[in-house]
Order: C-alpha cells, then structure tokens, then sequence
C-alpha cells in the first residue's frame, strides 16, 4: 500500500546532512546528548530530553507530533538516577505519545497516544496499538502486538514484520515532503 505524501514547509525544518529532519518547533534538550543516526523525521512539538541522559535513534525512526522521548528512571535512597534510552532502526512513534524506555529495538510500531511505562523494554518487530498504557519495566517479546491500558499480549505479529516496517519507515520518510512554494 503506497502511503499518501505528507507536506511540511521547508522553512519550518532543518535537514542535516545525514538526511534528518527535524521541526523547528521541536524541543531538543541537551541536544549535545541525542543521536539521530540518519533520514530520522522529528516532527513538530515533540521533545526529546537529552539532557537527563544519552539518546540514540537509529536509522529511518518516524518521531510524531506532540510525541515525548524520555530516557528511564530508576528511584534510588539517595535519589534518582536516569539511564539512556536507545533505539534501534526502523521505528515508528504516533502522535501525541511519550515513550520513557529502556530499550526500543528495531522494526517496533508505537501508535498514538501510548504511554510506555518507565524501564520498559520493547524486543525487536513488536507492535504497541494505539491508546495503550504499557505499565513500567514491562518486557514485550519480538513478534507481539500489546494493547489496552494496562497493555497485554492480544496477538503475534507476521515473520515479514522487518520488511514491513522497513518499507513503511522508507516510505514515510519519501512521502515526507516540502511544500512548493507557489
């Protein structure tokens, strides 16, 4: 299925020269801490908080509108200490969702308005459907589909899962294109 081509105004983006491209409207907190590893699309209003620890995206990574990347936490007696939070290539996070991992492998679907739960760990070609809650420190196995508030295991995902989300993220990222100015 072709995707249909998304329009943004080329003013309001910064393209790298690794082929990111990131909204001007995008909060990136200690920016000095986040990599985006190439033709990632960060798009408006979302934040990214590289100041509490390291994050690292991989290649091809759609980060939606109003979607927060939050590295995890862990309470300790004397405070609190934050972990980085790495993902890995191909991953696609809806609007309007915030993600406090651990870990976000490759080829991972997030829809929109999810909430992943601090410490969370989410496998290689999982899927988290849309307005799910993922309760923190949660495993989720390659090939699953979670859903619900609290989340839980309501399908397995096909083999071809790779493929798919490497054709998706491609295409998204080559549908992802400026407006002509007229």
């Amino acid at each position: 299925m072709e995707l249909p081509d998304t329009y943004y105004n080329k003013s309001e983006y910064v393209e790298t020269a690794s082929g990111n491209k990131v909204s001007r409207q995008t909060v990136l907190c200690g920016s000095q801490n986040i990599v985006l590893h190439g033709k990632v699309i960060v798009q408006s209003d979302a934040i990214i908080r590289g100041d509490l620890a390291n994050v690292k995206t991989g290649r091809f990574c759609i980060i939606s509108k109003g979607s927060v990347i939050r590295p995890p936490f862990k309470k300790f007696s004397k405070g609190v200490a934050f972990f980085p939070l790495q993902m890995g290539d191909h991953v696609f996070v809806g609007e309007h969702t915030v993600v406090n991992a651990a870990v976000v492998g490759s080829y991972v679907y997030i829809g929109k308005n999810v909430v992943i739960g601090r410490r969370c760990v989410l496998k290689d070609c999982c899927m988290i459907e849309d307005n799910s809650v993922l309760p923190a420190e949660t495993v989720v196995p390659s090939f699953a589909r979670y859903s619900g508030s609290p989340a839980k295991l309501i399908s397995t995902l096909p083999e071809a899962m790779p493929d798919l989300m490497t054709e998706f993220t491609k295409s998204y990222y080559q549908h992802f294109l400026p407006t002509t100015v007229q």
